[in-house]
């Protein structure tokens, strides 16, 4: 069936026997290629994944510096997929005999099309289908996570994507990490200090294109009294259109904050053994965006 679904592709396969330098257990084989960019040039940290006939991964893993990969495999008959951020993916069939090598050879991988980006105007965050959460380490050891539980945004976009605009603000009493104790110590002058300072804001402008669906959002980021320069590397998922009808557009973004960097640098331990939070905090944005009515 493997064959019949794949047609010719799996009729380009080399096998060499046998395994040269290449110790592999009794009844297994090996299994490689190099994967490609349209103009030959190698792809790394390309995503591979081998499965069986019934769809089992078997192994996976991402190619070396030189686009390539060799994975040891039971003898049996396989399916490839071979993926890269910007590309289009890449299937293909393989059967491994015993101490052999199937070498699939070169994988060219073509360039996907980018998603179709939102028309320009206003749009507004979704809150109730959006997210925007962080992660830290705690007294170095196991991440607590947490969320904030209100916020509201909106992005302004223009005809061409690198000149919008976007501007968030999250409600800092908001915090919740589903430790009552925890997140009203996270309220207090020793974190966030929601009295004085009751909202995060971002603001930016600077939306520059890293290629397919990647983007850089630069901006400025005011927390508990300071605002310091922070970069979302943000992927766009692309259009879809909700329940009734509604034009929405999605993306997530990632960056890492430095708690020091925001003059949030308590370090003791308290008596009832809340721990300190540790320097760094990862934050997670799940967003999904509206045309503004």
């Amino acid at each position: 069936m493997i064959g019949r679904l794949f047609g010719s592709r799996a009729k380009h396969v080399q096998r060499t026997s046998p395994l040269a330098q290449v110790p592999t257990p009794p009844d297994a084989g090996a299994l490689s290629c190099r994967v490609l960019d349209p103009v030959g040039q190698p792809v790394p940290q390309a995503e591979f994944t081998v499965t069986d006939t019934a769809g089992r991964k078997v192994v996976g893993g991402w190619t070396d510096p030189y686009g390539s990969f060799v994975a040891t495999v039971p003898e049996g008959e396989y399916r490839l997929a071979v993926s890269a951020e910007g590309y289009a993916p890449h299937r293909a069939a393989a059967t491994v005999a015993p101490d052999t090598l199937t070498a699939l050879g070169d994988v060219t991988l073509q360039v996907s099309q980018p998603p179709q980006l939102p028309a320009p105007g206003d749009w507004e965050i979704d809150p109730t289908h959006s997210s925007i959460g962080f992660s830290a380490r705690h007294i170095g050891l196991a991440r607590i996570h947490g969320r904030f539980n209100s916020f509201a945004g909106a992005v302004r976009i223009s005809p061409e994507m690198e000149h919008s605009a976007m501007h968030v603000v999250i409600d800092a009493a908001s915090i919740d990490t589903n430790v009552r104790m925890r997140d009203d110590h996270l309220r207090s002058p020793d974190f966030l200090d929601v009295a004085r300072f009751p909202t995060l804001e971002f603001y930016s402008d600077r939306f520059a294109h890293r290629g397919g669906n990647r983007w850089a959002v630069t901006g400025a980021l005011s927390l508990h009294g300071v605002t310091r320069t922070v970069t979302l590397d943000a992927e766009y998922l692309g259009l879809g259109n909700g329940m009734e009808g509604e034009a929405r557009a999605a993306c997530r973004a990632t960056t890492e904050l430095h708690r020091d960097d925001y003059t949030m640098s308590w370090q003791s331990m308290l008596a009832r053994g809340i721990a300190a939070v540790g320097p760094t905090i990862e934050v997670e944005l799940d967003i999904q965006v509206v045309p503004k009515s």
